[in-house]
């Protein structure tokens, strides 16, 4: 009997051993581990060694799977930034062209003598002044879009007559092209929930692109989708081939790699931006050389 007594003693202590000793590498993994993270270089593609003690092999790879997220969102975080500064610095130089051609014909109508000649310098450098104000216009819209605290009043708007009053807006660009839009409301009476103003600067924002990127006249629908109203604004382009449909609404995107077209590349941006703050929804499709732009918006009446 005593000798059994022994014996269940001796296993006993080998257990309390054995696990005194597993604890003991465990705690020094973790240590280890520890350590490593403290004094890891944010930098450094360096991952944590897997350890001999069972389980610690999966709590290496899973703060290792993590580190591998965290470098990969550092590196993209870092394109964006690289990004945004070539983009700006492209800005910078559209904005600036415009100020220096004004400021060149300003000074030959301070050095012309003829009246007529003058006026026409005059008028030049109104013009590149005009094209500076809206560049500097939408860079201003596209940083109140992103306002994590821009305030919108939420409100029944009818659509039909804030379509028209649009376009009212942009009578003159439409005269100037020859050009009528062809407007079809399916509801003429249907009423959307939008803040009035950001409304106005998302559809301006459109009118603007299909009349300085189309080649004929817009057409523009609205038809209901479920509980949505949708209204698409569509015209032929030049150049669909160099228009990328799933970047439009990027920041300073723009299809004209040479930045020779007017424009900031911001305006399609601001109008995405907006649309989101109000729980709308905008897209862009190609069908052929057609570029057509929607915007569903949530429907608030209508027969």
């Amino acid at each position: 009997m005593e000798t059994e007594i022994i014996s269940l003693l001796l296993l006993v202590l080998g257990l309390g051993m054995g696990l005194v000793l597993a604890s003991v590498r465990y705690l020094g993994e973790m240590h280890r581990i520890a350590r490593f993270l403290r004094g890891r270089d944010e930098e450094s593609n360096v991952r944590v060694a897997a350890g001999g003690a069972p389980g610690v092999t999966d709590l290496a790879d899973a703060i290792n799977a993590e580190l591998d997220r965290s470098a990969q969102a550092h590196v993209e975080a870092m394109r964006r930034q690289q990004e945004f500064q070539r983009d700006l610095s492209a800005l910078s130089h559209d904005i600036r062209t415009p100020l220096m051609g004004a400021k060149g014909y300003l000074q030959l109508a301070c050095d012309e003598e003829d009246p007529a000649a003058r006026a026409r310098h005059l008028e030049a450098a109104a013009s590149r002044i005009d094209t500076t104000t809206e560049l500097l216009d939408q860079l201003f819209a596209y940083t109140k879009s992103t306002d994590p605290d821009l305030v919108l009043k939420m409100e029944p708007v009818a659509l039909k007559p804030f379509v028209e009053e649009v376009l009212l807006g942009q009578y003159p660009a439409f005269e100037e092209r020859g050009w009528e839009p062809a407007v079809t409301f399916g509801d003429a009476a249907v009423t959307v929930e939008a803040d009035r103003e950001a409304l106005s600067r998302i559809l301006t924002n459109l009118v603007v692109n299909a009349l300085r990127h189309g080649m004929a006249a817009p057409t523009i629908e609205e038809r209901r989708e479920g509980d949505r109203v949708v209204l698409s604004i569509a015209n032929a382009v030049s150049d669909p081939a160099a228009i990328d449909a799933d970047r439009l609404f990027d920041r300073f995107y723009q299809a004209d790699s040479s930045r020779g077209a007017k424009g900031s590349g911001l305006g399609l941006s601001v109008a995405a931006n907006l649309a989101r703050a109000m729980d709308m929804e905008i897209s862009a499709s190609l069908a052929g050389d057609v570029l057509a732009v929607t915007l569903a918006m949530h429907m608030l009446g209508g027969a």
